[in-house]
């Protein structure tokens, strides 16, 4: 069996092998309600055979939506779809994971396809759709001032991410994953440059990570003990928070209950990885934390290859492997994945309705 077929257990959850389809945005949402698009976008990629299916970014408040199509767990009102979509994607073979995120000052805008400009009309009169952020500083030209949150807003924050995890409990995910990266909300309390703040949660390196280690606090109390907990960093920012600060933040979170940091990066000073990108140009970022901050990685970033992928895991630079724009390419890439790596029965991946036609084709000699 390869690496990347083999199962990891993390805390009371196993997953059949270490392939993992990270959060991709589909702002598809219908008023924050999981939608037909979602319903279709999860099982596309849940039936082709990975050990865990992150759901994007849902948001814990109203402020915190990006676009009009983001998703939603900030009322139980949402409860209902996201039980469906769990159901679905454990029904499908994988485990079902989710994301929560906040977009603080990046919020409410138009669709990238849209031309991701600064929302206009009626939806972007909303009263309760107010951007807001650690500081009163914008994301740059083109982009709306955030009103700086009071210590009271703050800690309001917390209680609402706490929530949302709560929910997010109940409606059967088994992982959960905080967003603390790409200039989001968490981001920007981290970076000095977007966090100006003088109270406990602004200055020094602990009180600009007092705002995350207190979400996953929290969080850790309702989330159950057997499930394991994810963050996402941008470990490196392309700003002033190095890797070195992610390294010593992972250290810290680990003892928090964390067990998994999804490595990417970008957000503040640029977009992850610049350009040109190179393949698996993340990679080192995983590599740093998983030996230096001891605590379990996921690889991302432009890993599009399973000879690629189990390098990395046999190289010890990850113990799991996102696969994201590449499986919106080939969504079956887990099970072509077996197949080019030699699994033993990669059509077991694979729901009843897909293995029985096709490991009778392969029988024939058609793959």
């Amino acid at each position: 069996m390869s690496k990347l077929f083999s199962p990891i257990d993390l805390r009371g959850v196993r997953l059949r092998n270490r392939i993992v389809i990270p959060p991709m945005h589909q702002y598809a949402a219908d008023q924050g309600h999981v939608s037909d698009w979602t319903m279709m976008n999860a099982g596309r990629f849940a039936a082709g055979g990975p050990g865990l299916f992150f759901v994007e970014s849902t948001k814990v408040e109203r402020r915190g939506a990006g676009t009009v199509g983001d998703l939603g767990l900030w009322d139980d009102k949402f409860i209902p779809g996201m039980t469906r979509l769990a159901d679905f994607i454990r029904h499908c073979g994988a485990v079902p994971g989710i994301q929560l995120g906040h977009s603080g000052r990046k919020a409410k805008r138009f669709r990238p396809w849209e031309g991701g400009q600064a929302l206009t009309g009626p939806d972007s009169e909303d009263p309760s759709w107010r951007i807001i952020g650690p500081s009163a500083i914008a994301q740059g030209n083109g982009y709306e001032t955030p009103e700086a949150l009071d210590t009271a807003g703050v800690r309001t924050v917390i209680a609402n991410w706490i929530a949302a995890a709560d929910r997010a409990r109940k409606a059967g995910f088994e992982v959960l994953e905080i967003h603390g990266a790409h200039g989001y909300l968490v981001n920007q309390f981290l970076s000095d440059v977007t966090n100006q703040r003088s109270d406990e949660y602004g200055g020094s390196f602990e009180n600009r990570t007092r705002f995350l280690c207190e979400i996953i606090e929290g969080v850790r109390k309702i989330w159950p003990d057997d499930k394991p907990l994810f963050v996402r960093l941008s470990v490196e920012d392309h700003a002033n928070w190095t890797v070195a600060d992610s390294i010593a933040l992972s250290k810290r979170l680990a003892d928090l209950g964390v067990d998994v940091i999804d490595c990417s990066s970008g957000g503040i000073g640029r977009s992850a990885g610049g350009s040109p990108l190179e393949l698996g140009y993340q990679v080192p970022y995983a590599a740093a934390l998983r030996r230096d901050a001891g605590i379990k990685t996921m690889a991302v970033g432009l890993i599009i290859d399973p000879a690629h992928a189990e390098q990395i895991l046999e190289a010890g630079d990850a113990d799991l492997i996102a696969v994201g724009r590449e499986a919106q390419n080939d969504p079956n890439w887990p099970f072509h994945a077996a197949v080019a790596l030699g699994e033993e029965s990669p059509f077991d991946l694979l729901p009843d309705q897909q293995r029985h036609w096709l490991a009778n084709r392969a029988k024939r000699g058609w793959r």
